[in-house]
């Protein structure tokens, strides 16, 4: 019963990482580090990766193999994740056709908070560290400024997306489903998943998991070994891409769901945008509640 009891609280952890791997500007590493998972999870991503464990499953040993990668774990997660993601999908699709700017306004709260509260974690700031920020930021701009407003929707490019945006989504602070909005493919994937197109789906799920498997080596290496200077990169990215997520950058969108670009909507999205501030303020909240019950 037990064993029931704790697939249950895991699955409900996927389903809270789901939900944020759904939202740009909420990352499911965050919900992870929030529910006290994303260490397991991190490990049990680096035990997929390591020789030795599948010389264990060539060997025939199927229940230590799966003990090592925290097989009952994983499933129990991804089940959770997988049912969050197909539910919520349909959701976003709407609001994204007929409330474009209110939800871009949502998001684009989340995503400013979330980028302050992590320069703020960044403590005794050298010129080195600015100067990494600013290459972020650079490169946050030049990327959305470079990428169409339509990219592909072909099948290789949706493979590529999916490899991309499943590094970030482990990533605390950084947010899998905003990578997909500044490569154009976020509507596109949200629409396969509500219209359950399986070729779009599988592919962009075998990209994931091609994704996830080749760089979360490289990520945990590159996080050990050179933390402060990657995340100041990341963040700045985030801020730079930010041109991407002005709720009214997309013309064509106000014009479909309004009919004309009469109504700005200005009031909604700062209200919505607001909102944005405090769900991200309240999942800090919940973050450091979590550290202190830790280390009592």
């Amino acid at each position: 019963m037990k064993k029931f009891i704790d697939d249950i609280v895991i699955a409900l952890k996927g389903v809270a990482m789901g939900a944020a791997n759904i939202i740009p500007g909420v990352s499911g590493g965050t919900i992870a580090l929030i529910t006290g998972i994303f260490e397991r999870l991190v490990e049990a991503l680096n035990s997929i990766m390591t020789l030795d464990t599948w010389k264990i499953l060539l060997k025939g040993n199927f229940r230590e193999f799966w003990k090592k990668i925290d097989g009952r774990f994983l499933v129990d997660l991804m089940i959770g994740v997988l049912l969050s993601i197909l539910s919520l999908a349909k959701l976003m699709e709407y609001l994204l056709h007929n409330h474009p700017v209110q939800t871009w306004a949502f998001f684009f709260g989340l995503i400013i908070a979330s980028s302050i509260l992590m320069l703020k974690d960044i403590k005794d700031w050298t010129f080195k560290d600015v100067i990494f920020t600013i290459i972020g930021i650079i490169l946050g701009l030049v990327v959305c400024t470079l990428t169409p407003t339509e990219t592909p929707d072909a099948l290789w490019f949706v493979f590529l997306c999916g490899a991309i945006a499943i590094c970030t989504m482990i990533l605390p602070g950084i947010s899998g489903s905003f990578i997909l909005v500044i490569l154009g493919q976020y509507d596109h994937i949200m629409t396969a998943l509500n219209d359950t197109n399986l070729l779009v789906v599988s592919v962009f799920g075998l990209g994931c998991v091609i994704g996830l498997l080749a760089f979360s080596k490289f990520l945990h290496w590159l996080l050990a070994r050179y933390q402060r200077p990657t995340l100041l990169i990341l963040i700045g990215f985030v801020l730079g891409a930010l041109v991407k997520v002005w709720p009214w950058s997309d013309k064509a969108a106000l014009i479909a769901a309004d009919g004309s670009l009469d109504n700005l909507h200005i009031p909604g999205a700062i209200i919505y945008s607001i909102l944005g501030v405090l769900l991200v303020i309240g999942l800090e909240l919940l973050s450091h509640r979590h550290k202190e019950s830790s280390e009592d």
